[in-house]
């Protein structure tokens, strides 16, 4: 039996799957590229923002954030905010780092769902073929293999359909999952940061701190709270 027969011997149900594993795979390409070009390494940028306020030259620490990446907009959110206080500039943090969560992590729940409803449909698919099979034995007192052979590819085609869009839809997620988290551990990383710059900057402002300075962002150095997505 040839591939195109198989599929046509399979059913309605299997061109839903493969119509999922089409979904499946734009869903991957699209989000992995949205998640790298939100990621990167922001060390250089977060110096330059952390130079700029150390000099108070606060339209300088905003065109250093000027950048595509979460963790720039994050930044760029609380600096906008930072001359009216730190904890102003806090909550615009946090609220960007909110939504920056919600757009990195937009395409898991659906992946999710596509990974549990997948081996569902093929077990649909797969009643589908026993039916069709029992359906020979109903017209057929003693049906020979050739005639069995319908029913039974039916059956198997769409249970391994089902698996097959499970694990790539559960692979895609957890693969999307890992960058989404490496992206949001760095923001919540720069919202520790961020606010001792801006209080350095408005003691230096004030005239009751100089000389010293508060060490730059280092990707090691500050705990993270990032939950389990």
């Amino acid at each position: 039996m040839s591939l195109l027969e198989m599929l046509r011997a399979a059913g309605p149900v299997l061109w839903i799957l493969i119509a999922l594993s089409i979904y499946v795979i734009y869903l991957l390409i699209w989000r992995y590229g949205v998640i790298a070009r939100s990621g990167g390494d922001p060390s250089s940028m977060l110096a330059r923002v952390h130079g700029s306020l150390v000099q108070q030259d606060w339209l300088a620490a905003q065109r250093a954030a000027q950048q595509p990446s979460a963790v720039a907009n994050v930044v760029r959110a609380g600096l906008e905010r930072a001359l009216t206080g730190k904890d102003s500039a806090v909550l615009a943090m946090n609220e960007a780092a909110v939504l920056e969560e919600a757009r990195l992590t937009q395409a898991l729940p659906t992946l999710a769902a596509i990974a549990q409803i997948s081996p569902m449909l093929g077990l649909l698919g797969t009643v589908f073929g026993m039916i069709h099979a029992f359906q020979v034995f109903s017209q057929t007192g003693s049906p020979g293999p050739s005639q069995l052979a319908g029913g039974i590819s039916e059956a198997l085609i769409n249970t391994a359909a089902g698996l097959i869009v499970a694990i790539l839809a559960y692979f895609g997620r957890n693969l999307l999952k890992t960058k989404a988290e490496a992206v949001l551990l760095q923001v919540d990383r720069v919202r520790e940061a961020l606010p001792a710059w801006i209080m350095e900057a408005e003691l230096r402002r004030n005239g009751q701190l100089s000389g010293m300075f508060i060490p730059a962002y280092d990707p090691d150095a500050l705990p993270s709270r990032r939950k389990a997505l």
